[in-house]
């Protein structure tokens, strides 16, 4: 295979989508994977990518994910994207379904795309695999229960498959965002509460935008072949932690 190619899983919105476009702008074959087939419809229009429906916590839908991607030429990289956090409950009074269901996305969706793709990377001269985890995989606070959870054995994926992988030409590298303001991350995190999704985001100057995380992960995907960069957390200035977030302008101290 001579052209990049790349395959996008959560690419109908947010960071998926944005990372789609800029993976097409610097000259990559690329294929967007979600679960909306509209949404994918309209981002191939628009830039020119393959697009496959598929839900990352259906095996099956995995399976015909992988048939594709070898039909159509393989792949160089793969950016497991894909993710959810639904509510902000206490540990004492998360729903177990909610956590189950964020798992199941998060870390599960993750196992099983790689598990079906690695075999065809493994037929380049070179590979790369990007996780998308969260700040919440590495530090954790209070209302993160089920998120912090599931970011953590995410991120725990990751270090372990690259362990398994040392002594291949294959990288395995960690993206993990902080504060990201998107159309659908904190509004369907918070059951379509537009008010409480809003406020995420109130008074924070310069949010980071799914731009700004599309350009760190193609940024690190598109160094020479030999650099890995294992891991690497991605904030706003604004934001020191997930539960330190200055709102309002920031300037400098006077002494």
């Amino acid at each position: 295979m001579s052209a990049q190619r790349v395959v996008v899983t959560g690419a109908s919105s947010g960071i998926g989508a944005a990372t789609v476009r800029l993976f097409r702008a610097h000259g990559w074959e690329v294929i967007g994977v979600a679960r909306r087939a509209d949404r994918l419809e309209a981002l191939a229009a628009e830039t020119g990518a393959d697009i496959f429906v598929a839900d990352v916590t259906a095996q099956a839908d995995v399976d015909a994910l992988r048939d594709f991607v070898a039909a159509s030429g393989g792949a160089t990289a793969l950016i497991c994207n894909a993710g959810g956090a639904f509510g902000m409950d206490s540990v004492e009074t998360g729903d177990p379904d909610d956590w189950a269901r964020m798992f199941d996305v998060n870390v599960l969706g993750t196992k099983r795309v790689i598990s079906a793709l690695l075999p065809l990377l493994r037929q380049q001269e070179s590979a790369t695999i990007v996780g998308i985890t969260s700040i919440a995989g590495v530090v954790a606070y209070e209302g993160g229960g089920g998120y912090n959870a599931a970011k953590f054995a995410q991120r725990a994926l990751l270090q372990v498959l690259r362990l398994e992988l040392a002594g291949e030409p294959i990288r395995v590298i960690e993206v993990a965002p902080g504060m990201v303001q998107t159309e659908e991350f904190s509004l369907v995190r918070f059951g379509g509460d537009r008010e409480k999704a809003d406020a995420v985001y109130r008074d924070v100057e310069n949010p980071l935008s799914a731009d700004d995380i599309a350009t760190t992960i193609v940024s690190t995907v598109e160094l020479p072949a030999h650099i890995n960069v294992d891991s690497i957390t991605v904030k706003p200035v604004a934001q020191a932690a997930p539960h330190k977030v200055i709102r309002g302008s920031l300037q400098m101290s006077a002494g």
